[in-house]
């Protein structure tokens, strides 16, 4: 949050990792600093928007085709903390925030279909649990996604854990639309799997990041279709941010790009879009206020609003 605030203090152009800070105060100071730059493109790193077919579901939802989304549900599952010798500073709350799992790719999910859809959460049902209480922390630094095999063993020390390492939320969206999602990074074999479906009145649609260059459309009175990603084949919108030709792969580094992309052409322009494609500031608080009800729903065993 201070690194923000300092640049926005020297009237630069941001975009910040997520989370955007740590607290839904801190977050709700920023959107309104970043609403006294109104030049400044203030921005949030949800990069995963920016995967064509991730656009291209967006545009059939906005098209009215598929009908109301009746409901979602996904899943973001890792597991790169599986054992309790795994460690990482995005375990520890006081570095990471009070959720982790959650905060760190359950925010990711939540920001993808809430882009995706047009829906907004309004309340969460949640349920956290920590696998691992105690954790082996090792004496000196160690970098997320390492080769574990590799080198001598350090000596490590036990930590008390407060964050979750897997959860459960039940959604209900304005409008009457419903959803849940498992967040997990304790799923052996899941390197690093984002998944969603929507269930709309007259279709379906699914993607999952393991293949990222493949849509499915479901029907009820025809047969199911899969989109091979391919700029020939997609709206304008979508087509806009896909790079290479049917049948060469986009993946994880060109969300990045495409990303950036959409920053930088508004920064040439002089100010940000009416409506990005990137998330903003106030998208960046919303899932400060989401991870804050979430937690607040998996203390007290209750629905709970967003915000509220």
């Amino acid at each position: 949050a201070d690194q923000v605030r300092r640049a926005l203090a020297a009237d630069k152009h941001v975009v910040c990792e997520k989370p955007l800070a740590l607290t839904s105060r801190e977050t709700a100071e920023l959107v309104a600093l970043a609403a006294r730059h109104p030049t400044r493109v203030c921005t949030v790193n949800y990069n995963l928007r920016f995967y064509p077919l991730n656009l291209e579901a967006r545009e059939r939802v906005k098209s009215g085709g598929l009908g109301a989304v009746l409901h979602v549900r996904g899943a973001y599952l890792q597991d790169w903390l599986l054992y309790p010798d795994d460690f990482n500073w995005r375990v520890l709350a006081a570095e990471g925030g009070e959720t982790r799992a959650v905060g760190d790719i359950g925010t990711h999910w939540l920001d993808l279909v809430t882009f995706v859809t047009g829906l907004e959460v309004e309340s969460v049902c949640a349920d956290l649990k920590t696998v691992h209480p105690v954790r082996q922390r090792p004496e000196g630094s160690v970098e997320t996604f390492t080769d574990k095999t590799a080198g001598a063993k350090p000596a490590r020390r036990p930590v008390e854990i407060t964050t979750e390492d897997y959860g459960s939320v039940l959604l209900r969206f304005r409008g009457g639309a419903r959803g849940v999602v498992t967040v997990s990074q304790v799923t052996a074999g899941r390197k690093n799997r984002c998944t969603w479906e929507i269930a709309a009145a007259r279709g379906a649609l699914a993607w999952d990041s393991e293949a990222p260059n493949e849509l499915w459309a479901g029907s009820r009175d025809k047969a199911n279709e899969r989109l091979l990603r391919d700029p020939s084949l997609l709206s304008a919108a979508a087509r806009a941010y896909t790079n290479y030709p049917g049948g060469h792969n986009e993946g994880f580094p060109d969300t990045f790009k495409q990303l950036y992309r959409a920053v930088y052409e508004d920064v040439r322009q002089g100010a940000p879009s009416p409506a990005p494609l990137y998330a903003t500031f106030a998208d960046g608080h919303r899932e400060l206020l989401l991870c804050e009800a979430i937690l607040k729903s998996a203390r007290t065993g209750a629905w709970t609003p967003v915000g509220g």
